[in-house]
């Protein structure tokens, strides 16, 4: 399979592209790269076609990642080489990179955040005669290079202001401005509402239509299969193979990325116990963020939280967590009323959460994985004072082999892993204590194919052993397999409950989106 696909022409090229020209615009040549003890990229070779938009996919930690941050100066290879058009380029930083016409669309904030729109598209070309900038041209180029993206917005806004999606409209436009031909997308969409990514796929379109040559970075084969002309593989920083879209399958991939089929195991929640709730939340409300919050989660049992973006759900986690010192109402566990407000007191009692962003509130990144796993425990890993290591480095290697985590070694600080193995230490870290509620805000986001499937099963595990678990997800699809029922958020407030036999995506949008007041089984 080994350089299957690779270099050939399709009856999908681009019209742009000279027919009697056979070479790829875009060559990657035996590139190594590795970080620290880690080898992220072992010799990758592949080829890209001029204005194809080309998916690189595997599993988390593969490589993905770092080849396209390769291609856009952000890394410095270790040995290989990159072709443009069959030049040798030498890329030591975006600037090295920009002046080849590459340019990175960032999942994070890329910009001076305190600058205006128009101030950040005119870094490094600021308009001006005499050592006087002229806002006047710097505006009206600002208005410009948006309206290539069509983003028409007041760009005297400072960056800080934008949402998600419109940071990444001017991300594209600043590139497009800087004359980019090849532009590399990381996995774009993930914290972009389906409205926002429609946008963006629209732009991806009318960018191929344009010539310009897209790598685009994704776990998400529905995204990959409707935009992507040819798919590279990589596993365990080794090039598997390119397949074009027409020949193709979810199981073709994902036996190229793992080295195995994946199956998936079928499993449902099991039964619920008897007995009274293990978790009851009733009156919550936080000014500004959510109000007259009531639900109940008994042991083993899955309950799934939907809602659009801004519903209030990750909100509702935060609080039942003890992070919402504004908040009010009332929550016990088997019984016991806890205190609002207080994280220490949420975790002894029982409750652990995975948060939505494991960057800023799952992990310190700069420290080890070890001590990221040994921080919620380390009540359970002490004694009299004293940290027993022994027990912490076994325990961690135990909760890591469980979860696949792919790491250069426990003493790797957090922030070299990819983001699915980071979203995997988070896990781990609440497994090792004795949970009565576990909450996940979107545990799946950014995990590859074979990572979320072990994570279904997990949490299908965990509720067989009796933890209350509450599951807030963006993908419906991941609700109506796992949740027991479905209570839907809309502006604060819960709107609908729906069993989950009753349950369907079409009825779960229309209570979302305020189609209907109240759905079947609404309470």
């Amino acid at each position: 399979m080994n350089g299957a696909g690779t270099g050939q022409n399709g009856s999908g090229q681009n019209d742009l592209v000279n027919a009697d020209d056979d070479r790829p615009f875009l060559r990657f040549a035996g590139v190594r790269k590795r970080f620290g003890g880690a080898q992220a990229l072992a010799g990758v070779s592949l080829d890209v076609r001029r204005g194809e938009c080309h998916a690189l996919i595997g599993e988390n930690g593969a490589g993905k990642s770092t080849l396209g941050k390769i291609l856009a100066g952000i890394h410095v290879p270790d040995a290989g080489r990159i072709e443009i058009e069959g030049r040798a380029r030498a890329f030591r930083s975006p600037r090295d990179a920009a002046k080849a016409g590459v340019a990175m669309v960032h999942q994070e904030l890329a910009f001076c955040p305190d600058l205006s729109v128009a101030e950040n598209l005119s870094l490094g070309r600021i308009p001006g005669r005499a050592g006087f900038i002229s806002r006047r041209a710097m505006n009206d180029r600002a208005v410009e290079l948006l309206g290539r993206v069509g983003l028409d917005m007041d760009v005297s806004r400072p960056v800080r202001a934008l949402s998600t999606a419109q940071e990444q409209m001017v991300q594209i436009a600043a590139a497009l401005g800087a004359g980019a031909r090849i532009l590399v997308f990381d996995e774009p969409t993930s914290s972009l509402s389906q409205a926002d990514a429609e946008r963006l796929f629209s732009l991806i379109a009318g960018l191929k239509a344009q010539g310009v040559t897209l790598i685009y970075v994704s776990h998400r084969m529905e995204e990959i299969f409707r935009l992507c002309d040819r798919i590279s593989v990589l596993r365990d920083g080794h090039y598997v193979g390119t397949l074009e879209r027409q020949d193709a399958t979810d199981e073709k991939l994902i036996q190229m990325m793992i080295g195995r089929p994946v199956e998936k195991s079928g499993r449902m929640p099991g039964a619920l116990r008897e007995g009274p709730p293990r978790l009851m939340v009733d009156g919550l409300r936080s000014p500004g963020r959510f109000r007259d919050v009531a639900l109940s989660v008994s042991p083993g049992e899955i309950l799934g939280i939907a809602g659009l973006v801004g519903a209030g759900r990750s909100e509702v986690a935060r609080a039942i967590f003890g992070l919402d010192c504004e908040a009010s109402g009332s929550i016990a566990i088997d019984g016991v009323p806890l205190p609002i407000g207080s994280v220490r007191n949420a975790m002894r009692s029982g409750i652990g959460l995975v948060p939505e962003d494991r960057k800023r509130e799952g992990l310190v990144l700069p420290l080890s994985c070890l001590f990221n796993f040994s921080l919620p425990n380390l009540d359970r890993l002490s004694a009299k004072g004293f940290m027993r290591h022994r027990r912490e480095r076994r325990d961690a290697e135990s909760f890591f082999g469980r979860l696949r985590v792919k790491t250069a070694g426990l003493d790797a600080p957090a922030m070299s892993l990819s983001g699915g193995n980071q979203q995997k230490i988070v896990i781990a870290k609440w497994l090792a204590r004795e949970l009565k509620a576990l909450i996940l805000d979107e545990p799946t986001r950014g995990v590859d194919v074979g990572a979320k499937q072990a994570i279904h099963d997990l949490v299908i595990d965990l509720a067989g052993q009796g933890l209350a678990v509450i599951l807030i997800s963006s993908e419906l699809p991941e609700l109506l397999a796992l949740a027991t029922r479905i209570l839907v958020m809309r502006e604060g407030r819960i709107v609908g409950q729906v069993a989950r036999e009753e349950a369907t995506q079409e009825g779960l949008m229309r209570l979302m989106a305020g189609a209907q007041a109240r759905g079947p089984g609404s309470g």
